[in-house]
């Protein structure tokens, strides 16, 4: 029994190294698909069409890295697993390992634990790298090359407000200062039946005691045929908003700068507002499941290495492109249905994943017989 632990213990470390090297050509392979197809035209244009120096071109490719790298380790795990197969059954190493009693399941052991590493590393690169990346490129285009005032100045915020699919209030902030707790020319619009029956105007809002506070505002009322007429003039006036000066900050966020966590509290905040937030939960379940793709795919890509036997880099790259579109397809087609409401946000997310599982597991049973 110790001897043959030993032999596990030698496969695993001969397989794991064997995926290694495939595993890192992957990412740089895919990785310069990405960066020649999008980083690079979007460089040459900001430079040429824009006149934007090479040093800050060269930051904004550094920043966009990071959810470049994350996208391609899915596909690296494929094609390691994939190229690492194919040879082991061209050298009749997995003939030998069978006839020595070894199963083909085992054998993919150190595939599958090695995988669940890499969906850990993606899963914790996508909540914290890459938010954080994605905010700091958006600041720097905004910032350097759109010349545009600094993030602690956050302009021209919009907040709805729906209930069951129905526009109520719609407030509009020209200046929020976030750390001081001031908003500048504040308009609220409030609509009755889907028409506009109410516009408030306000210089200046702040924030204390937990409640936001207008300051030197006036009413008007809108009639059906369309006048506006004025009520009333205030010098303090309570706003009826339940989110704190950060929270409406991160309300006018990209989904793309948060992380899972910030994302579930932004939608719990507009759940309040009866908003449809399909879109968003899809979302939140696809940042929880795509990091797992690189379980299933490679899975899928050992059991298929096992068939294609003459498969070498080349074929091997083409066939992981291949099955990286029609994952990228199936999830597309989910996410579609997810987001209109026809399946469960969660449903929507994870159906990739299981569709391929199924595959992979159905070619994996096939290389045991």
């Amino acid at each position: 029994m110790a001897g043959k632990g030993r032999t596990f213990g030698l496969l695993d470390r001969y397989i794991l190294k064997e995926l290694s090297g495939s595993f890192l050509f992957g990412v740089t392979a895919f990785t310069m698909v990405f960066v020649a197809g999008d980083l690079l035209f979007q460089a040459a244009n900001l430079m040429i069409e824009q006149g934007v120096s090479l040093s800050v071109v060269t930051r904004l490719f550094v920043y966009r890295l990071p959810e470049v790298v994350a996208m391609t380790l899915p596909m690296a795990s494929l094609l390691s697993s994939l190229l690492t197969f194919s040879r082991l059954s061209t050298n009749s190493e997995l003939v030998a390992l069978k006839a020595a009693g070894i199963p083909f399941h085992r054998i993919l052991r150190p595939v599958f634990l090695a995988s669940i590493l890499v969906g850990i590393g993606a899963l914790a690169g996508n909540e914290t790298l890459v938010p954080f990346s994605n905010r700091a490129a958006e600041n720097l285009m905004k910032f350097e090359v759109m010349r545009e005032k600094p993030s602690l100045l956050k302009e021209k915020v919009f907040l709805r407000e729906e209930s069951r699919g129905v526009l109520q209030r719609v407030i509009y902030l020209d200046q929020l200062k976030a750390r001081e707790g001031t908003m500048k020319d504040v308009i609220i619009q409030e609509f009755e039946g889907g028409r506009l029956s109410r516009i408030s105007l306000a210089d200046n809002g702040i924030w204390g005691d937990g409640e936001w506070w207008l300051q030197d505002g006036q009413v008007f009322e809108v009639t059906r045929e369309g006048r506006v007429n004025p009520l009333l003039r205030f010098q303090r006036q309570k706003l009826q908003l339940n989110l704190t000066p950060a929270q409406v900050e991160k309300a006018s966020r990209k989904p793309s700068e948060m992380s899972s966590t910030e994302l579930l509290v932004q939608i719990a905040l507009l759940s309040k507002e009866g908003r449809n937030l399909a879109p968003l939960k899809v979302m939140f379940h696809l940042r929880l499941a795509l990091p797992w793709a690189s379980v299933v795919l490679a899975v899928l890509g050992a059991s298929l290495g096992v068939r294609s036997s003459r498969a070498g880099p080349g074929i091997g790259f083409g066939l992981s492109v291949l099955i990286v579109f029609a994952y990228y397809v199936t999830m597309s087609f989910s996410r579609a249905l997810g987001e209109a409401g026809y399946l469960f946000p969660a449903i929507a997310a994870w159906i990739p994943n299981v569709a391929f599982l199924l595959v992979g597991g159905y070619f994996a049973r096939r290389a045991n017989g």
